[in-house]
């Protein structure tokens, strides 16, 4: 008889994804249950070494679905690391402005203050780089050169410590994430800023903000590539190599979570609500509205594959990693081609 470990440890973050939906059904505890593995989270523990993992991927037996960002500087760092699964969720990339500022279109913020967030003393700092992307893409819209704006680093660093950016409910105290850049907006020390999803949405209607421009729905899928497009499911290879049973079963569950979401689609946006702590009329209107529940599916496209590609270079040439990353090399198609796509579906 074959050993398991004792505990699998699994990260994601409050944004659509398939393996939320997996989680929240409980069908991965049960499942994993019937070998003696444990499924943990590490978002529920306070050891700050093991919620480091979230972003370094550190921990034995381990798996995650979440943000590329963390993720591709984790391989670029040396974790050993495998994706699994791909899953492509846009998500609204809003440029936001105040009414008063005379900025309407992305062609009137040439010569104008465009807000970076930092937070200093991070291995990664997921939300400059998921910004910078995000901004340039706007900008090269309407035509605007990176050195036709001015770039303001705004500090969010003590609104957001490492560990909690993620995590927030209730009002703009409680959730830090955008709340410098809004500051920094209302005070006049910028023209512009950036915020996504969900949330992003609500921190847009509670300031009033005009939103010069969404990326994150533009018929070229090169201009919505950011963190969250694609999302990688990485397990760490030592789980994989020596436990390929519970990669399979981990990535079955997973894509069938997809494929329930497609054929409920209250429960799916009610579930997002949750996850995202935002209201439903938000998480429509950052995930793609009606279309969301048919847009949570796991695979291993190429196009996915190519725009983790092309997202790691940007990474790499903005400074954001230590090292290139080969997604080819990354990718470890052995658990998805040996999936049963009959059985995944009836798991659902």
């Amino acid at each position: 008889m074959t050993a398991f470990p004792k505990e699998i440890w699994y990260t994601r973050c409050p944004v659509p994804t398939p393996l939320g939906i997996a989680i929240n059904q409980g069908v991965i505890d049960r499942d994993l249950a019937e070998l003696g593995i444990t499924v943990r989270s590490i978002q529920d523990t306070t050891d700050p070494d093991v919620r480091a993992s979230h972003y370094d991927h550190h921990l034995a037996h381990s798996f995650r679905q979440g943000g590329s960002v963390p993720a591709i500087w984790a391989r670029a760092a040396g974790a050993d690391t495998r994706v699994i699964g791909l899953s492509w969720i846009d998500e609204s990339q809003l440029i936001l402005t105040l009414p008063g500022s005379g900025i309407r279109t992305v062609e009137d913020l040439k010569g104008r203050r465009i807000a970076l967030p930092f937070r200093a003393n991070q291995k990664i700092d997921i939300f400059r780089a998921t910004a910078l992307r995000a901004l340039l893409a706007g900008l090269s819209l309407g035509g605007v050169d990176e050195d036709e704006v001015e770039w303001v680093d705004v500090d969010a660093t003590d609104l957001a410590p490492e560990g909690l950016e993620l995590v927030g409910r209730g009002n703009w105290g409680g959730r830090p994430l955008y709340t410098a850049e809004f500051h920094a907006l209302v005070r006049g020390e910028v023209d512009a800023i950036h915020v996504k999803g969900s949330l992003g949405h609500e921190f847009a209607l509670l300031a009033g903000a005009h939103v010069v421009i969404d990326t994150g729905f533009h018929p070229d899928p090169k201009i919505r590539i950011n963190n969250g497009a694609p999302r990688p499911l990485t397990v760490d290879a030592a789980t994989l190599e020596r436990y390929p049973a519970v990669a399979r079963r981990l990535l079955s569950h997973v894509v069938a979570a997809g494929e329930w979401a497609e054929e409920h689609p209250e429960e799916t946006f009610a579930y997002i609500a949750r996850e995202t702590g935002s209201p439903e009329q938000f998480v429509r209107a950052a995930y793609g509205g009606d279309t969301l529940h048919r847009r949570l599916k796991t695979d291993l496209d190429d196009a996915s594959a190519a725009a983790l590609q092309d997202f790691s270079n940007f990474l790499f040439e903005r400074g954001f990693l230590p090292a290139r990353v080969d997604v080819a090399a990354w990718i470890d198609r052995r658990p998805f081609d040996a999936l049963d796509f009959t059985q995944a579906l009836d798991a659902a």
